[in-house]
């Protein structure tokens, strides 16, 4: 079930990444790219896109199984993953050259 839900997660952060990465700026107008004032930074800004809509849903989705990644891995009682690494060793001091 947990790996079902890591594949989601995975899928989800890759879907989320290109949609974010498809959307425009605020300021998207050609005459926002020559220097002259946008319309959209003064007036209302109109209703929302799809892709703003399919955005906001995989960001939902994203918390939601990082949360469930999160607390599956507390009550799995691993502990911290400091915990884990062996504690290391004063390193062999070299033996003296010969001459």
């Amino acid at each position: 079930m947990i790996t079902l839900v890591q594949i989601f997660h995975v899928l989800i952060c890759l879907l989320l990444i290109g949609a974010v990465l498809l959307q425009g700026g605020e300021n998207v107008d050609i005459t926002a790219a020559f220097g002259g004032t946008s319309q959209a930074a003064f007036g209302p800004r109109g209703s929302v896109t799809l892709l703003a809509k399919i955005t906001w849903v995989l960001a939902g989705l994203f918390i939601v199984t990082s949360i469930t990644l999160a607390v599956h891995a507390s009550r799995r009682g691993g502990g911290s993953v400091l915990e884990t690494v062996p504690a290391k060793t004063a390193p062999a001091v070299p033996a003296p050259a010969k001459k």
